[in-house]
């Protein structure tokens, strides 16, 4: 039956940021089809100009509340590759474990208090409180665990505090790591329970297919997320590719759309993913056992092509992120921690132009940092990761609208199944609004 239908989603609800969702179909044609990005754009690359190497990533985790940890590691990251910094094994080791940290608190907090919901048929967490208080329980057990996992590290997890360039401004002892694997060790079990939750509600999650091109930082020495110099991305037929991260330019190809404050990104296909899904789908070989458990118990394999399994690629890392960190901190347990000092620049001749890239819960983050010769910032660059994801999330309206329109939803179904397909995502929405389009009308 024809129909007409009407979705307008003013700033869609269980998202950081506001994104609206808009849908016109008159006698059954799709007039209108949009996912739209109204926030003001904010402009971090400005703010870092000018100031020294030392500030830089004091200022850029500012970008996210949620991420802090992720950019003030890739800052310090591109910051080392401008002036020649090589960082010790330890550090190195530490900085991975306070990724894994940040990781495992956002993915938490979006599949408990975000993606749950909608699963539950609730409008927001809050009633979940009285029909399934012990899974809300478990929830912020396991988010308490993840900031308490980053703190220890990180000083804070959001504005992290001794993430310097050349190391850290201060270590954790080595009975503070052991209290920390204790903490771990006693919350693995709750990994068990969410997924058995999650298990119980896989009915409620569409069967939609939209195989894309999926990207990820690619490293043979983990499951791509802070160490690694190069990106992979993987096709639908499961043809893969490899670049070099200074090459990321020329693989994310911004441009502006009129739909949003955000540019867009676009490589081999119109238009790519990325986030916890790209990674399983780039990376699933190198996942902890534990974690490719996970995965065959929800009948996921490489390549998964449907969008809202992100959700569950998301807990799949969770257990990753548990079992590396355990294996990183028995080996600086053995160890024992060195009293190391910050790396500083070799000479002031080696300040320079420098990127990096880490994963972040919503996928790759890319910033590019050029310094003079007294060590102030002359130019910077940061691609968000829901800024690469916002074309996705367009090409994935295209096609799930029509296939809405034939299982003959209603207006109230509709609305309801694109804002689960954006929240699965996990959109960090004010992070990736970094272009402004300035027109003089004389």
């Amino acid at each position: 039956m024809k129909k007409d239908i009407n979705v307008d989603v003013h700033h869609l609800t269980r998202v950081e940021g506001h994104g609206n969702i808009v849908v016109n179909i008159k006698s059954g044609n799709i007039e209108k089809c949009e996912w739209q990005v109204p926030e003001a754009p904010r402009f971090f690359e400005a703010m870092v100009r000018d100031r020294h190497y030392s500030e830089v990533q004091r200022i850029t985790s500012r970008i996210c509340g949620i991420c802090s940890i992720g950019h003030t590691l890739v800052a310090v990251k591109a910051v080392e590759d401008a002036l020649g910094i090589q960082v010790s094994p330890q550090t190195d080791k530490l900085r991975r474990i306070i990724k894994h940290a940040e990781n495992f608190d956002s993915h938490v907090l979006h599949l408990g208090v975000l993606v749950a919901p909608d699963l539950l048929g609730a409008p927001s967490v809050f009633p979940l409180v009285e029909t399934h208080g012990e899974v809300v329980k478990l929830v912020l057990k396991l988010k308490r665990l993840g900031h308490e996992w980053g703190s220890l590290l990180a000083g804070r997890t959001t504005h992290p505090t001794t993430i310097v360039p050349g190391g850290f401004s201060k270590l954790p002892t080595r009975d503070e790591l052991i209290v920390l694997k204790e903490k771990i060790l006693e919350n693995a079990d709750g990994i068990n329970a969410l997924v058995e939750t999650v298990l119980s509600l896989s009915g409620k999650i569409p069967d939609f297919q939209r195989p894309t091109e999926y990207m990820a930082v690619s490293n043979d020495q983990e499951y791509g997320m802070y160490l690694g110099s190069t990106v992979q991305t993987i096709m639908p037929d499961g043809t893969k590719q490899m670049y070099d991260v200074q090459d990321y330019r020329s693989i994310t190809n911004e441009y502006v759309d009129p739909r949003s404050t955000a540019k867009y990104c676009k490589n081999k296909l119109d238009s790519y993913a990325a986030g916890a899904l790209s990674r399983f789908n780039n990376n699933y070989d190198q996942l902890y056992p534990q974690a490719k458990k996970i995965s065959e118990d929800l009948g996921m394999r490489p390549v998964v092509g449907n969008p809202f399994l992100n959700s569950a690629a998301q807990l799949v890392e969770c257990a990753h992120s548990v079992y590396e960190t355990l294996d990183l901190l028995e080996e600086l347990i053995a160890d024992g921690i060195k009293d190391e000092k910050p790396v500083p620049p070799a000479q002031s001749s080696q300040f320079g132009q420098g990127v990096a890239a880490v994963e972040v819960p919503r996928g790759i983050l890319f910033q590019e940092y050029a310094f003079d010769s007294e060590g102030f910032c002359t130019m910077a660059n940061c691609i968000i990761p829901t800024g690469q994801n916002h074309a996705n999330i367009q090409k994935d309206f295209e096609a799930f609208v029509p296939l809405l329109l034939e299982q003959d939803k209603s207006e109230e179904e509709m609305e309801f199944d694109l804002s689960m397909l954006v929240r699965a995502y996990d959109p960090c929405i004010s992070c990736s609004t970094h272009y402004l389009d300035v027109k003089f009308v004389k």
